[in-house]
């Protein structure tokens, strides 16, 4: 009888301790759980002297590239620099670090967490806009390995034994990747020198931005990111394309406490109730054209109709672009110049109109205080005449230069000085 009083007791204080056994149990998995993952977890790689052997290198100039000016200037809206001078972000299917001295743009690739479904191809890169003769002279690459005593003393200090270039075929890949994104085959130098010496306020203005070029971006990431630019800014834009990317792009990999995500597809930005979606992610009246635009595409063209539109003249890229729900002349412009290989596409929005009046057309669209269509017209054709086949970049450096961010202290640029004001001292002093 007491052997059993006994069990009942023991029985009875296991059942009234159960919630607190399964609490630790749980506590337990939990924590393991997170051991785990955080033995599986990544980190940014700001440092290249910390892990040289992650790091690979190609030779390219500040004249021929600024990673801050170019990553930041409303391009792209997926690189953030989580350390001064390190840009991390998503491209190809990947995420990449970049980072860049005097003479070199450095970066590291990280491994996916999984392989993306739709970046199979992700090591293909089309380049027949690499293949076609250009104006301008080509940056010139090395074509055989860099000896160790050929390295700059500068980069020595900071690389150890990392080798500059790499022997296989998957790092080539990855050169050619970031070659042809930043479409390093075009001499920027020779076109500077071209538009200052046609545009002396391009001179004056390009002193203080060097290495401004136009991204070659992909299509639909392009596309659809511009299409969401509409009565925006580039702080509002960048947190928008990541929370629709984290809601509907593919998992790629945890750096710290950031998780990347690949850009969404044609077919997951035009599925049912992909509108309601980006309302609740604060996409407001862009999540429709958004939707309808995918879905026009995928109806009425192919999936590989965008990047088709490569191989088609400006005007026709162009109106072929208007044609889809949400995109005007300034979106399409944007589209053409940054991913449909059409320098000549100068994209016009408020800011360019003002430089416009400002310092080349007084006149220009005068009584107007919205940009018309014949203004913009205009506008764009009166810089396609003064800087050539290459407008669009030329426009670029001094849409830059209107930017407030590159006018911070932290940033060593000079600040910008009011022209008018300038006049009146100049005036006053001459009396």
């Amino acid at each position: 009888m007491r052997t059993e009083r006994n069990a009942r007791i023991h029985m009875r204080r296991l059942y009234d301790d159960f919630p607190t056994i399964i609490q630790r149990a749980g506590t337990l998995q939990v924590r393991e759980r997170s051991v785990g993952n955080n033995a599986k977890r990544m980190h940014h790689r700001t440092s290249v002297s910390s892990s040289p052997a992650c790091w690979r290198s190609i030779p390219c100039q500040h004249s021929e590239l600024r990673l801050d000016y170019v990553l930041a200037c409303g391009q792209t809206f997926r690189w953030k620099e989580f350390s001064p001078g390190y840009w991390t972000g998503v491209l190809k299917g990947r995420v990449w670090t970049l980072t860049q001295t005097d003479e070199h743009i450095w970066y590291t690739v990280y491994t996916n967490d999984q392989r993306p479904a739709q970046d199979s191809d992700e090591s293909k890169v089309t380049t027949e806009q690499n293949d076609r003769q250009h104006s301008a002279k080509p940056c010139k690459l090395p074509k055989k390995k860099i000896k160790k005593e050929e390295i700059n003393p500068e980069d020595k200090a900071i690389t150890g034994d990392c080798p500059l270039i790499c022997k296989d075929t998957d790092c080539k890949k990855d050169q050619e990747i970031l070659e042809d994104y930043f479409q390093l085959n075009i001499s920027l130098r020779t076109l500077y020198q071209h538009w200052e010496s046609s545009d002396p306020n391009f001179q004056r203005v390009a002193q203080d931005f060097p290495g401004i070029r136009i991204l070659r971006q992909d299509p639909t990431e392009c596309l659809f990111s511009f299409i969401c630019t509409s009565n925006n800014n580039i702080s509002r834009i960048t947190g928008m394309i990541e929370r629709v990317c984290c809601s509907l792009g593919q998992r790629l990999c945890q750096l710290d406490s950031d998780v990347y995500h690949t850009f969404p597809t044609l077919q997951e930005l035009a599925a049912e109730g992909t509108e309601a979606k980006l309302r609740d992610l604060g996409f407001g009246y862009r999540a429709r054209f958004v939707s309808e635009s995918a879905r026009t595409i995928l109806s009425k063209h192919c999936p590989d109709w965008l990047e088709s539109l490569r191989l088609v003249p400006y005007e026709e890229a162009k109106t072929a672009l208007c044609s889809l729900p949400g995109v005007g002349a300034k979106v399409a412009d944007c589209v053409c110049l940054m991913a449909l290989d059409k320098p000549e596409a100068v994209p016009v929005d408020t800011h360019v109109w003002q430089v416009a009046k400002r310092d080349y057309l007084p006149q220009l669209g005068s009584g107007n205080k919205t940009l018309t269509d014949r203004v913009y017209r205009e506008t764009g054709d009166f810089f396609h005449n003064l800087w050539g086949p290459y407008a669009g970049w030329a426009q670029s450096v001094l849409f830059c230069s209107e930017l407030k961010k590159f006018h911070d202290s932290t940033n060593h640029i000079k600040p910008k000085v009011n022209r008018k004001t300038q006049k009146k001292k100049k005036t006053a002093s001459s009396v």
